[in-house]
C-alpha cells in the first residue's frame, strides 16, 4: 500500500501541516482561553478577502502585492478587534461573527464577475496543501519561527495586542497553504481535545494530535482521491475526539 505513495508530494504536504501546527496549537489554546472561538474564521476570511481583492485588481498571484494585501487586511482587522475588545468586551464574539460574514460576502461580491471566481473561493476554503513545495515552505517556516519566539518570550506580559498581531500574521500565511476550514480545525480541535491537561503537557499533546490528523488525513485523501483539506478536517475531528475521550477517562480514573 505504501509503495504506491508519492513521497515527493506527501512529504512537503505533511511538512506544511507541521509548520501550520507550530503556531496554531498555542494560539488555539489562547483562543479558547479568551472565549473568542470564531476569531480564526474571521481573520482567515479577511486575509482571504485581501487575496481576492488582489485577484480582482489583476495583480500577479505570485507577486508580493498579493501577500501585502492579505497581511494588510488581516492586520487591520486584528487591530480593529483589539480595539473593540478593550471598548466593548461583552459583545466581542458577536462583533467577530459580523466581521466574518462581511468578509465572506465581500469576497463573493468581488468575484461575482470573475469566470474563475468559484475556483478561487474553493482554494481559499479547502486550500491546496498537496501542491506545497519545499522552497515555498522555507519563508513561512522562518516567519513562524520569529512569531513563536516573540510569542513565548513576550506573551505573558504583552496584554492582548501581541495575540491579535501574531494571529493576523500566521493566519494570513496558513490560509493560503491549507485553506480557511483547516486553519479553523488546526486552531480549535487540538486545543479543545486537550482541555484540562497541564500547560506544558497540553501543548505537546496538541502537537501530537495535530500531527496524527495531518498524516492520516493526507494519506487517506491520497488513497481515496478526495480533497485533501476536507479529509484532514475530518481526520482532525476523529483524532481529536478519540484523544479527548482517552484524556477524559484518565482524568476520571485519577
Amino acid at each position: 500500500m505504501f509503495e504506491s505513495i508519492d513521497w515527493t508530494i506527501i512529504g512537503p504536504a505533511f511538512a506544511a501541516g507541521m509548520v501550520v501546527l507550530s503556531t496554531h496549537v498555542p494560539l488555539g489554546q489562547e483562543v479558547l482561553k479568551r472565549g473568542i472561538i470564531f476569531i480564526d474564521l474571521a481573520i482567515a476570511q479577511v486575509a482571504g478577502l485581501g487575496v481576492i481583492a488582489a485577484y480582482a485588481m489583476e495583480w500577479d498571484p505570485e507577486g508580493i502585492e498579493v501577500q501585502l494585501a492579505a497581511v494588510g487586511a488581516a492586520l487591520l482587522a486584528a487591530l480593529g478587534l483589539y480595539w473593540t475588545e478593550r471598548r466593548w468586551p461583552r459583545i466581542q464574539e458577536p462583533l467577530i461573527g459580523s466581521l466574518f460574514i462581511l468578509a465572506a460576502t465581500g469576497g463573493i461580491l468581488l468575484l461575482a464577475g470573475n469566470p474563475h471566481g468559484s475556483e478561487h473561493l474553493k482554494e481559499l476554503l479547502v486550500g491546496q496543501i498537496l501542491w506545497t513545495t519545499w522552497p515555498s515552505l522555507w519563508p513561512v517556516a522562518a516567519l513562524y519561527a520569529v512569531v513563536l519566539a516573540l510569542w513565548f518570550w513576550l506573551h505573558p506580559r504583552s496584554g492582548g495586542l501581541l495575540f491579535y498581531l501574531a494571529f493576523a500574521v500566521v493566519v494570513t500565511a496558513s490560509v493560503q497553504i491549507v485553506g480557511i476550514y483547516l486553519v479553523f480545525a488546526s486552531l480549535i480541535i487540538p486545543a479543545l481535545a486537550t482541555i484540562g491537561i497541564k500547560r506544558g503537557s497540553r501543548l505537546l499533546a496538541g502537537y501530537v494530535i495535530g500531527a496524527l490528523a495531518y498524516f492520516s488525513g493526507i494519506l487517506a485523501s491520497f488513497w481515496m482521491d478526495l480533497p485533501t483539506g476536507a479529509v484532514i478536517v475530518w481526520s482532525m475531528a476523529i483524532v481529536g475526539l478519540l484523544a479527548g475521550l482517552v484524556i477524559s477517562d484518565k482524568r476520571r480514573v485519577t
